[in-house]
């Protein structure tokens, strides 16, 4: 069993910076893809980005491209997500999320293991 601690959450004004950071205990999961979700109120849970168990392969949501920056420490058992020029409509509560399989999926059924999910709030 895989056990999953977000932090780095909270809020900020628009155009600011917010580095979450997702910890892994239970097993080691640096054979596994991670990856980062978030779901803003009254939507659909989304795939914002997602690394792959080498760090050779990543994806970023297109709202996101350019902005964000996942990456991994799998010594640390640990992936993060730095966020940049933050916008409003990022606003959401975000989950990360340990894959079943090395390779990243957009598809949540393909995670085995989630956080409990962190706030992130941008003001305007």
């Amino acid at each position: 069993q895989v056990q999953l601690v977000e932090s780095g959450g909270g809020l900020v004004q628009a155009g600011g910076s917010l580095r979450l950071a997702c910890a892994a205990s239970g097993r080691t999961v640096s054979s596994r893809a991670m990856a980062w979700f978030r779901q803003a109120p009254g939507k659909e849970r989304e795939l914002v980005s997602a690394l792959n168990w080498s760090s050779d392969s990543s994806y970023y949501a297109d709202s996101v491209k350019g902005r964000f920056t996942i990456s991994r420490d799998n010594a640390k058992n640990t992936v993060y997500l730095q966020m940049n020029s933050l916008k409003p409509e990022d606003t959401a509560v975000y989950y990360c999320a340990v894959g079943t399989f090395g390779y990243w999926s957009n598809q949540p059924s393909r995670y085995d293991y989630w956080g409990q999910g962190t706030q992130v709030t941008v003001s305007s």
